[in-house]
């Protein structure tokens, strides 16, 4: 569903009440894509918020499926511009709203950054929504930031991914059963945003032993198969 039909923002579910919101831009070198997800539940999500110019392309899109006056949580991987940059206009619209992230964002930027105390949550801490249980695990510097974790709806088995599998070009499929791996190495290949952490591998296995069935990209298409397999994939191309 197109949201914006200047910019082509759109939404489309791609688990059972999760949606995914994509802005597609050019940068230098070709096309790219925001991707931010909804969470529709009793306490809502929004997981990534987007740059902070994108705010009102995001909430439009948000506002197709439910007020976003209602969002009480707005999460994301770690502390940059795509992924929280519209934190504080986000905590204002929405007056229950708190940033939900990993303890160690929380104490080195987002307590200080946030207009409202965040919720920082410990690795393999657990929170529910409503109907769905979300869980958290840290995995510093992977790809990038000391204080990355990822979260993960346990009900769809959906891995709210971040930069992991980061894919060039419109993201114009919303969700995927074709290879990722490979646009993805090639995009990290060209511009290596990866910090080649010596801990990569134990996080890696662990993200692959949740089993996920849904990787939620930040950048280019959902995916949707055994994710698993696909993380050890990764894990492998980037000889972690």
């Amino acid at each position: 569903m197109i949201t914006n039909a200047h910019t082509g923002t759109n939404i489309e579910e791609i688990a059972q009440g999760i949606y995914r919101i994509n802005t597609p831009v050019e940068i230098p070198g070709g096309a790219f894509s925001f991707n931010q997800y909804l969470v529709d539940d009793a306490d809502p999500l929004l997981f990534h918020t987007g740059p902070r110019l994108m705010f009102p392309l995001v909430s439009e899109a948000v506002g197709r499926i439910l007020p976003p006056e209602r969002l009480r949580w707005i999460a994301f991987s770690h502390f940059e511009a795509d992924e929280c940059g519209s934190l504080n206009d986000w905590l204002a619209l929405a007056p229950a709203a708190q940033a939900l992230c990993s303890t160690t964002a929380a104490i080195v930027s987002v307590t200080d950054a946030a207009i409202r105390e965040p919720r920082g949550l410990a690795d393999g801490e657990t929170l529910s929504t409503g109907r769905r249980t979300l869980r958290w695990f840290d995995t510093p510097h992977l790809p990038h930031g000391w204080e990355t974790g990822y979260l993960a709806d346990e009900s769809t088995r959906t891995l709210f991914c971040g930069d992991l599998f980061t894919q060039p070009g419109r993201g114009d499929t919303a969700l995927t059963t074709s290879d990722i791996v490979g646009p993805s190495e090639s995009f990290r290949q060209a511009m290596d945003y990866y910090s080649h952490s010596k801990n990569a591998g134990p996080l890696f296995a662990k993200l692959a032993a949740f089993e996920p069935e849904t990787l939620a990209c930040m950048h280019g298409s959902a995916w949707r198969g055994d994710g698993g397999a696909l993380i050890r994939e990764l894990a492998h191309a980037v000889g972690a």
